[in-house]
């Protein structure tokens, strides 16, 4: 570990707190508390994260103690820096192992690691004493997201409603979960795919966790780790136009017409909005939170303002919310009903372009709709396909809160290995 702490240093020395950090991961649970600790310290205090940093002098210092590992972890979780969390949590629970406290909160670090099958095991390992709110709660949770519906469906018809309110909305969010997720296996099933809500199927997860509609997959690194995925996207015109043709086929295999679309104030979600009101053949008006049977037409949800997106998170009547590139590495707060892909970064093909507005939209509109051919590894994603999907689950959609769900869900990738 000194050679760690030695090039966490180094790192800081720099100003490069990220590098330290990434230096650190490998060994957040080879070594031991107190190094881990004093490692900590010495990040906290490069960011003056002042809690954290008092708590990890603390734990150094002492340990053995149950509290001084629990303050720590706790405030490693609430710093995001939750893979250092993971060891002093579990070693604390190991000297008080009836810690309700203590259990719960090395559960929500292994969530925010997207570790899901080992906080099931966790949990599962409590055995039947384990109590309803929130135990057994998570422990249906975090089995949806490993990627085992039949065993969530089965502990979830036993979980009673909670007694305490505080628990009411998670306990709809998770039944409207497992019912778009039973809706999607047999929508895949139906629609010929080979592994239905299988390690494989983006969309049909996609559609099961978040309530959106993924339109397309990405034709590159599909064996690579990616199933589905772009990392770094150097987006086209083309691109934009077969998604809003994907669009455009969502919407009428679903039944609806919206009235209009709905401009964001944001450059590249006015271009794509008016791009998509050309292709759909609609009237294009400001976005306003109360309008009614309208498409709300974004191209990347995580760079418009917060405010607007807390007026985006319950849709008025007939509202339908379409992003282009939905960030699947730090998802925005609210899930799209209709997202063209999923990315990790992505660069518009306007950014240079300082044309106005309407001139891009025009391009876009005028653009080439097909497939990418990719690099010829992918499974075909015929519109057939989507159409059969889209229409296997269209009562169900647009029918709850658009959630965000910060995990990839059970499609690995090579990002969350």
């Amino acid at each position: 570990m000194t050679n760690t702490m030695d090039e966490v240093r180094r790192f800081l020395k720099k100003d490069d707190l990220p590098g330290a950090v990434r230096s650190l991961r490998p060994h957040a649970e080879t070594a031991s508390i107190t190094e881990l600790a004093k490692a900590a310290r010495a990040l906290a205090d490069a960011a003056g994260f002042k809690d954290l940093a008092g708590a990890a002098k603390a734990a150094a210092k002492r340990p053995g103690e149950p509290q001084a590992l629990y303050d720590f972890g706790y405030a490693c979780v609430e710093h995001g820096l939750a893979f250092l969390a993971v060891a002093p949590l579990r070693e604390a629970l190991r000297m008080l192992p009836d810690s309700r406290p203590l259990l719960a909160e090395l559960v929500s670090a292994l969530e925010d690691e997207h570790r899901h099958a080992e906080a099931v095991a966790l949990l599962s390992g409590r055995g039947q004493g384990l109590p309803a709110w929130p135990e057994t709660y998570l422990l249906v949770h975090h089995t949806l997201l490993a990627g085992d519906l039949d065993t969530a469906e089965r502990i979830g018809r036993t979980l009673p409603a909670p007694e305490d309110p505080q628990w009411s909305g998670a306990h709809a969010r998770q039944r409207h979960r497992l019912h778009r997720t039973d809706r999607a296996r047999r929508a895949q099933d139906a629609a010929g795919h080979a592994d239905p809500l299988g390690r494989a199927d983006l969309r049909g997860w996609h559609y099961g966790l978040t309530g959106g509609l993924l339109g397309t997959l990405s034709p590159y690194g599909w064996d690579a780790g990616m199933t589905g995925r772009y990392a770094y996207l150097g987006d086209s015109h083309e691109q934009c136009r077969q998604g809003l043709a994907r669009l455009a086929l969502a919407l009428e295999a679903a039944g609806r017409r919206p009235a209009t679309v709905s401009l964001l104030p944001g450059r590249s979600d006015r271009i794509l909005g008016l791009a998509a009101a050309r292709v759909l053949g609609l009237p294009a008006v400001p976005y306003e939170p109360a309008r009614t049977d309208t498409l709300v037409v974004a191209y990347d949800l995580t760079a418009a303002d917060p405010d607007l997106l807390r007026t985006l998170h319950a849709r008025a009547d007939g509202q339908i919310l379409s992003e282009h590139a939905t960030r699947w590495t730090d998802p925005p707060a609210v899930s799209a009903d209709f997202s063209t892909l999923l990315c990790q970064f992505v660069s518009p093909p306007w950014k240079d372009d300082p044309r106005p507005e309407e001139e891009i939209a025009r391009d876009i509109a005028q653009a080439a709709a097909g497939p990418d051919e990719g690099d010829g590894a992918t499974p075909p994603d015929p519109d057939e396909a989507f159409r059969a999907f889209v229409t296997a689950v269209r009562d169900g959609w647009l029918t709850a809160p658009r959630d965000r769900v910060a995990s990839p869900g059970p499609v690995p990738s090579s990002r969350f290995a």
